[in-house]
Parts: C-alpha cells; structure tokens; sequence
C-alpha cells in the first residue's frame, strides 16, 4: 500500500496571481434545462428537469441529491459536453451550443495517464492547447506548493497514493487558468483522513483564485463545509426542491462540528431527503 505523503497545502509564498492568474470566474446561468435520453426513439428517458442555474461568478455551489437523480448529467449540460434536449444554458452572457475550453473538470477517478510522470500529466493540458510552456510550468509548479504535492512532479501515478493521484487532477484542471471548475464527486473515492485534508486545501485554493465551482457530491458535510450554496435534488427524473445558503465563516474548520449552525444545515438537509423518500428511518 503506498503511503499517503500529502502535506498541507502550503501557505502561499508565491500567489497565484503571479502566475498568470487573472481571470475572474464565469457565470453559469440556465433556464428550464431538461435531458432526454434516447430521445425520438421507442423508449426515451428523462434523466433530468426541468432545472434551472443562476450561478454568480466565483460562486461555490454544490448539488446533492440521490444516485441517479441527474447530478453528473447536469455537469456535462453546463460543461458544453452534452447537449441539453430543451432549455438554454449562458455561460457569462453567452449562449452554451459547444463544449467550452475555459473549463477544469475533476471527475471521481483522476484518469491520469500511467506512463507519464506527475509534472508531465499536469503539462498535458500545455500540449494539447499549444500555450507557452514556461508560464504553464511556473503556473503548474505553484499549483503543486499549493496542494501539498511539492517533491512528487517525477513521480507516476503508480508511486502516489489516491489522495496524491487526485491532487494531481486538480492541478491539471487548473493550469490552464479556467474561469470555471467543475467537479464530480471528486472525493468519493478517498479514505475519510484524506477527504478532510483535501477539502480544506481546496477551499483555501478556491478562495485565493475565486474560480466558479459547480461540485457534485452525495456528502451532506461536504457540501455543507465547501459551499456558498447547496442545491438539493430530487430522484429522477431529477429536480432542484431548495436551495440552501450556507452562512458559515472562511476558511471553515475540519471539524464542522465546532458550529451549531452546521448541525442544523444539515438536519434540514436530511430532512428533505426524508420528505422525498430517499431516506426510509
């Protein structure tokens, strides 16, 4: 088993402001958005909506909602990598009709490449996009201090542990300088240590960068401890029932539990879940 050698994310030395780090995070807005799946065919499903967005720029929002209720299917909408079957999706003013370049995404497993090092999975994103190697190397470098990956850019992917692996991921949906992070249960496949630890690093990012996130989870202390606002579903075909906002102070502790208003941010989650039938006590 390897170790887990992350270290938390360090105090910034060099801002990311310094690396090129200028763009403000985009608006992500979306009316009335529906998916069909096998539409015109003999049996067509409806995974999700109608739904609608209205995320303000540098915003942290999350979804939660049951498995199979549309979350994942909502990323893609705003990501441009689906087509929405009815309704229109504007991502800072602009109608949404193509899979968007200013975009990280994160999804559950880190899909790093096995025979390319750390350093060279992050600088993939330099390759394919054709930009100046230098200011993603400096950009990437910083990214690394930042979430506690110092020292493991020579490493393969074999070498690093889940949360390493995953940190890695972040880093390479970031150095391109997105205006917009969207992230698939990124956590959902870490130990609970390490879960901590990397939601803590990640809010620490994000409130250095303020890049929009749109985070899919099923942690109800995830998207309690990360965000602006929750954004609760229902079971397919998926609908948002309420929408919560979070007013807690940041940077938020590890243990939420230091906060009486955490308890019942949650309770009113579980809540609604029960009133859904999703939860049967």
């Amino acid at each position: 088993m390897i170790q887990d050698t992350t270290k938390p994310a360090a105090t910034p030395s060099t801002p990311l402001s310094g690396a090129g780090d200028t763009r403000i995070g985009a608006s992500i807005r979306a009316a009335g958005i529906t998916k069909v799946y096998g539409q015109g065919g003999a049996d067509p499903f409806l995974a999700l909506g109608p739904i609608d967005l209205d995320i303000k720029p540098g915003e942290f929002v999350s979804l939660i909602g049951p498995s199979g209720c549309g979350k994942s299917t909502t990323l893609l909408l705003a990501s441009g990598l689906e087509p929405a079957s009815e309704g229109t999706i504007e991502v800072d003013g602009k109608p949404l009709t193509k899979p968007i370049s200013e975009v990280g995404i994160v999804f559950q497993d880190h899909l790093l490449l096995d025979f390319r090092t750390a350093m060279q999975n992050v600088m993939l994103q330099q390759e394919i996009r054709g930009l100046d190697a230098k200011e993603f190397r400096s950009r990437a470098e910083v990214l690394f201090e930042r979430l506690g990956i110092k020292g493991s850019e020579d490493k393969y992917p074999r070498q690093l542990s889940g949360g390493m692996r995953q940190r890695v991921s972040i880093a390479r949906a970031l150095v391109h300088n997105p205006s917009m992070l969207l992230m698939d249960e990124p956590f959902g496949a870490l130990d609970a240590i390490t879960r901590t630890q990397i939601r803590h690093d990640l809010e620490m990012l994000w409130l250095e960068t303020r890049k929009t996130v749109l985070f899919i989870t099923h942690s109800i202390e995830e998207a309690v401890g990360l965000s602006d606002r929750v954004l609760v579903m229902s079971q397919s075909p998926g609908q948002i029932v309420e929408e919560i906002r979070i007013d807690l102070p940041r940077p938020r502790p590890a243990h939420l539990g230091e906060y009486p208003e955490f308890a019942k941010y949650a309770e009113r989650i579980y809540k609604i879940f029960a009133k859904l039938g999703v939860y049967k006590f």
